[in-house]
């Protein structure tokens, strides 16, 4: 595969604060920058500390977040903490007990059951006395500290300051309420599929929730794409629809270029060889793909010409469809260029580009067979199992609307 420059990323891992409008910025190019400024956060906290994340594992870090929570609670602020069954499954029920005795308050979300099991809170989210809030990809584990090249994961994510945190801040109260039971179930009324993307607005919370029908990160892309004169895309599990491939070969064919760092490492092993699949398509589309070589890829960013997309959702099935995942769009110009510049450092200094050659040396019968079966287990298997169990939810709830309404009906009176 060659040799990579392995040199440190360039430039400070934290950007000063940006933006000229309402909001405020702050750039946070690796793991350990997002984790040390969350813990300086929650450390500076007045009122209010809202947590959420995926995977929270026993480690240094971990004690380090769990006793930052724990001191805020005994300094009066409001704590709640949300951590997903599935993705901490290894951590000890009882690893909070002093946290909820400091008086801050922690749950679940989806305790392992087989019936709701594919449904997951994938998002990494912060939010500090409703004012300021930090979105990325970083769970809470020892992967995540580090630089991304001579140590720990590829990742990083946001700081913003503004009216946006009131959003999120409604949005984990949200999901706070949907974790009140056990077990995760499919709302009486559905889950909202509304768009409220509005062109031109400097932030966007992206809300994504179970459901197949429209999404927010998709129909947001697709409206930026259509004049996209450059899109720079790092996606850690990428493995786009036909129609977002379709949407990136029609910028190409205008003229834009659009480039994707992708996983030379991958904690998922199968992913990558979902992804891979679909190399020889994007290269005849003309979309540039590089692979990152360090360390393991995790960062889900996307530059769009101005604007920046940064949060937890991979440009895959199970983040499009299935998870509840958060994304920021954010029209910042300054904010989008620092993003672009550590991009191309990672092309340019840390990555390797994909060519034909590769993907035909790729392409045995044996490799071809395992990345149609990856391919088949992410686009096929997983979301078609999500939808049955949100059919069956679906219709189980129309039998009791229906149900209710039988009961409410005057005795003797005929059908309607």
């Amino acid at each position: 595969m060659g040799d990579v420059n392995r040199s440190a990323v360039p430039g400070p891992a934290s950007a000063p604060a940006a933006g000229a409008g309402a909001h405020r910025f702050t750039w946070h190019g690796t793991g350990q920058s997002l984790l040390e400024a969350k813990l300086k956060a929650i450390a500076h906290a007045r009122s209010s500390v809202s947590m959420e994340t995926f995977t929270f594992r026993d480690s240094d870090i971990g004690r380090q977040f769990r006793d930052a929570l724990t001191a805020a609670a005994r300094r009066g602020v409001r704590v709640r903490l949300l951590v997903d069954a599935a993705g901490s499954f290894a951590l000890p029920r009882d690893y909070f007990d002093a946290l909820t005795a400091a008086g801050g308050a922690m749950r679940w979300f989806n305790e392992l059951r087989l019936a709701s099991l594919s449904f997951r809170d994938h998002r990494k989210l912060l939010i500090v006395d409703d004012a300021g809030a930090f979105v990325g990809g970083c769970n809470i584990a020892p992967e995540y500290c580090g630089d991304g090249v001579t140590s720990g994961w590829r990742d990083g994510g946001v700081g913003v300051r503004g009216p946006v945190a009131a959003e999120l801040a409604a949005e984990f109260e949200r999901q706070w309420e949907r974790a009140s039971g056990q077990r995760w179930q499919f709302p009486p009324g559905g889950l909202s599929l509304r768009v409220p993307f509005a062109a031109g607005r400097e932030v966007e919370a992206l809300f994504i929730k179970p459901g197949f029908g429209r999404n927010v990160l998709r129909e947001a892309l697709r409206r930026d794409l259509a004049s996209a004169k450059d899109v720079a895309i790092t996606s850690a599990y990428f493995l786009p629809s036909h129609g977002l491939r379709r949407q990136l070969g029609r910028a190409v064919a205008r003229g834009t270029r659009v480039r994707v760092l992708l996983a030379g490492q991958s904690d998922v092993p199968l992913m990558q060889l979902a992804s891979r699949s679909l190399y020889r398509r994007l290269l005849n589309r003309g979309v540039e793909l590089w692979e990152y070589q360090p360390q393991v890829l995790h960062a889900k960013l996307i530059v769009v010409d101005d604007i920046l997309f940064v949060g937890s959702s991979n440009l895959d099935p199970r983040s499009l469809r299935i998870n509840f995942e958060i994304m920021l769009r954010i029209q910042d110009a300054a904010l989008a260029a620092t993003a672009l510049r550590q991009f191309e450092s990672d092309l340019a200094e840390r990555a390797l580009p994909v060519t034909r050659a590769m993907v035909r040396q790729d392409r045995s019968w044996w490799r071809r067979l395992q990345q149609r079966l990856a391919y088949w287990v992410f686009a096929r298997l997983d979301p078609e199992l999500a939808a049955l169990k949100l059919q069956l939810w679906q219709r189980r709830k129309n039998r009791l609307v229906q149900r209710v309404r039988g009961a409410r009906r005057p005795r003797g009176a005929g059908p309607r």
